[in-house]
């Protein structure tokens, strides 16, 4: 099994990463919020793995910080959230913002991301809330309540919006709410991880 991977970081596309590492480049799918703090394209990138193996598929999972990879090892035991519906969860809502809905019960917010019913919702609040203090304790660790790191370098705005459009359905969010998402967002001069976080604050917190 892989649990840590060491490499060139070659291409992203959230939520997807390329990894190259003795010659081989791995696919990763990692959380919007890994994507915040990246190094440059062609800079080493260490990321903290977690594998799924499969029939017909073998799935790495990427994760900047050890913690970060703690949180969605605990959300994939609670009853009807698997790998995908995690990494969704870890994306489209910030950590700080997570632990409260589940501190304070608040399911209307968790059932605004894609995927999450009202059950589910419920069973996150109720399994997660003792899980939650197990991890982190009173406190979440810094790397998982700070702002992003160093910015990759600015595409063309046209590039930003389909990235940003593509990572926002990839996630789960229909086309039309993803367009209206980014169009709202976007701000001249952002990066595509900027309009992506602009976004889906917009559309959780709406």
């Amino acid at each position: 099994m892989i649990g840590h991977l060491r490499g060139t970081l070659l291409e992203r596309r959230p939520p997807t990463l390329i990894v190259e590492a003795g010659g081989v480049g791995y696919e990763v799918e990692a959380p919007l919020s890994a994507f915040y703090d990246l190094p440059v394209d062609g800079s080493e990138v260490t990321l903290h793995i977690h594998m799924v193996v499969r029939e017909d598929a073998q799935l790495l999972f990427g994760f900047r910080h050890r913690s970060e990879r703690d949180l969605f090892r605990s959300l994939i035991r609670v009853n009807g959230v698997g790998p995908k519906l995690a990494l969704t969860l870890l994306s489209g809502i910030e950590p700080r913002e997570f632990v409260r809905c589940v501190q304070e019960g608040d399911v209307a917010t968790l059932v605004r991301l894609p995927g999450v019913g009202r059950k589910t919702a419920e069973r996150l609040v109720v399994e997660m809330r003792d899980r939650l203090a197990a991890i982190f304790g009173e406190m979440l660790p810094p790397e998982l309540d700070a702002e992003s790191g160093t910015a990759p370098p600015q595409a063309s705005p046209s590039r930003v919006t389909e990235e940003a459009e593509g990572a926002l359905i990839t996630l789960g969010y229909k086309p039309t709410e993803a367009a209206k998402a980014i169009h709202g967002a976007y701000q001249d001069g952002m990066t595509t991880e900027e309009v992506i976080r602009s976004a889906l604050r917009r559309m959780v917190g709406s």
